[in-house]
């Protein structure tokens, strides 16, 4: 038996419990009540175990989401195993070094050299696990249908190696039903039964890649339960190495706030994007509009216009809600439409771009364009989805040259793109912007000097107001259009 501990020492700061443990109101529970409120004898073992840190814990998939969760858990005290079908991310691991931005290379070094962290390609080992935690990708394909192959391979691969006292927990973002329709169904197909065998919940991802101020560590945790062991054996892993933690009724519910996060985000970036197209025709600076609306201290969150929405989980915002809504006869139109604001953003960007270079009496046909920033969000090396690819497409399709700039993404395949061509990026100097018709800003890294772009370059588009106030060579997005110049020699030009 463990030492006796309270509920803060097993959960810090722990924010709701809706149905999982009492209300903390009632004050310090010792170890010894925290353990005679679970309902089966296998998840007392279990719970037992990581009270005491000594179960092993493994992550499936170690991607923005998986490998920062790897690193927390190791750091909590957790001998932690990492399961990834690319063997380059598993020998960045095993050598020490991190392939995410948003996790230090020396933790992943130290909890390597101290044994709490390892990777392997080997499914195999899921059956020396206790606790398994599938963050694989869950994508939507072409014909706006889910793509759950990869959780239907990691649920079957967790089947096979299922035994008695394991806790398994599900973060791919998707629609409600699927814990318990596809995994649940897999997993009892073992002849096992969740909440008395084996014991699985729901726990949404919450990455937002690049933000340093809230992490994984810090960002609250909503779990959802097939059964209330199932969830308070979930609420105990997670609280051990993050902040706090949510507990919801039931899977479905949990992952509903997925959907309902991704769906808020969706809707109001297609509206500040309609509200910037619409400033853009009446002469208003919109981002001046967003920055006096934000000082409202209630009921105005602002949103930034852009080329489009891409990254982690954005492509799948107003599609996966959608899609669930249509499952029950519903129509959600205003996430449709938000959806399709988002999606024409890239053939609104172009259209600048157009309207830029028609200024100087330049066709997008024959006129060079470099793109800085190619990746799908600042400060990240996350391609997917990335409005900027489509929109070096479309150009491309015009006749334009296009090249890029993007520290965080060295070469772009062609198959990225589908601009035929493999791209490699070019470092953002002052002659190699002066040598552009066109530098166009669509994802503003932190690392790019605007006042350097402003300085140098012919012609700029930007569509995240990276280069601030009216200079008479930027067009930016949602703003008034500088005045027709003609030719115009930059200071400092060759």
């Amino acid at each position: 038996m463990v030492a006796q501990k309270s509920l803060a020492d097993v959960l810090p700061r722990a924010i709701e419990f809706t149905h999982a443990w009492p209300d903390p109101r009632d004050g310090p529970l010792s170890g010894s009540d925290f353990l005679a409120m679970m309902d089966s004898p296998v998840a007392v073992r279990l719970l037992e175990n990581v009270l005491a840190r000594h179960a092993r814990v493994g992550i499936l998939g170690l991607g923005y989401v998986g490998l920062p969760l790897a690193v927390e858990l190791a750091r909590a005290g957790f001998k932690t195993t990492g399961i990834d079908i690319d063997p380059s991310r598993v020998e960045a691991i095993n050598t020490g070094t991190s392939y995410i931005a948003d996790v230090l290379a020396s933790d992943v070094s130290r909890f390597q050299r101290t044994g709490a962290l390892r990777a392997t390609v080997d499914f195999a080992v899921i059956a020396e696990l206790d606790t398994i935690i599938v963050c694989v990708p869950a994508p939507f394909l072409k014909t706006k249908e889910p793509d759950l192959s990869s959780v239907i391979v990691a649920a079957e691969q967790v089947a096979t190696h299922l035994h008695p006292g394991m806790l398994i927990v599900l973060e791919s973002a998707t629609h409600p039903g699927t814990t318990e329709q596809i995994v649940l169904t897999l997993l009892e197909a073992t002849g096992l039964r969740a909440g008395r065998d084996f014991f699985l919940a729901y726990s949404p991802e919450r990455i937002d890649p690049g933000n340093s101020l809230y992490t994984t560590r810090n960002t609250p945790k909503v779990i959802g339960g097939i059964t209330r062991d199932c969830s308070r054996l979930a609420s105990a892993l997670y609280g051990a190495a993050i902040e706090s933690v949510v507990s919801v009724s039931s899977p479905r519910v949990a992952e509903m706030v997925k959907l309902l996060e991704n769906a808020f985000r969706a809707v109001n970036s297609g509206l500040v994007n309609e509200v910037a197209l619409m400033c853009q025709g009446m002469n208003i600076d919109v981002w001046e509009v967003i920055n006096a609306a934000r000082t409202k201290p209630f009921g105005f969150m602002p949103f930034y216009p852009g080329p489009g929405v891409g990254g982690q989980s954005a492509p799948i915002d107003s599609l996966a809600i959608a899609w669930t809504a249509k499952q029950s006869g519903f129509e959600p139109r205003l996430i449709d439409v938000a959806g399709d604001v988002n999606a024409g953003m890239p053939h609104l960007i172009v259209e600048l771009i157009a309207d830029a270079l028609n200024g100087r009496a330049k066709p997008v046909r024959g006129s060079s364009i470099l793109i800085a920033g190619v990746a799908s969000e600042r400060n990240v090396d996350d391609i997917r989805d990335s409005p900027a690819l489509e929109v070096m497409a479309l150009l491309v399709a015009k006749g334009a040259t296009v090249s890029y700039s993007d520290p965080h993404v060295p070469r772009l395949p062609a198959s990225a793109w589908g601009g035929g061509r493999e791209l490699e990026s070019v470092a953002l100097t002052p002659s190699v912007m002066r040598q552009a018709d066109c530098v166009t800003i669509l994802t503003d890294h932190v690392v790019f000097d605007a006042d350097e772009i402003v300085a140098h370059a012919n012609l700029v588009v930007d569509t995240r107001n990276a280069t601030g106030g009216r200079m008479p060579q930027v067009f930016r997005l949602g703003a008034p259009r500088p005045p027709d110049l003609g030719e115009t020699t930059i200071p400092g030009g060759d």
